[in-house]
């Protein structure tokens, strides 16, 4: 086994999930380019792509401001809300 990888069989393990539902899953990850599959015998070996999830890393990042002055605004209107008379 390649460091950082791991059987289909080890990420179902106490996750609440079927193991068809994880394997949904997984395919989603896979076609998203999240997560590579390697065949090994009879397993499905997975492992992060770290590009994929870099680029949502720096997605988030780009759009952090925008959201933190949205949630500012919010709250304000909300305070404003608050302080009406009834």
């Amino acid at each position: 086994m390649q460091d950082g990888e791991l059987p289909a069989g080890d990420l179902i393990q106490g996750r609440g999930m079927s193991g068809a539902a994880i394997s949904r899953h997984l395919k989603v990850l896979r076609e998203a380019g999240l997560v590579q599959q390697r065949v090994h015998g009879t397993q499905r070996m997975y492992s992060i792509q770290p590009d994929g999830l870099r680029a949502i890393a720096e997605w988030t990042i780009s759009k952090r401001q925008f959201w933190e002055n949205s949630l500012d605004r919010l709250g304000d209107l909300i305070e404003r809300e608050n302080s009406w008379p009834t």
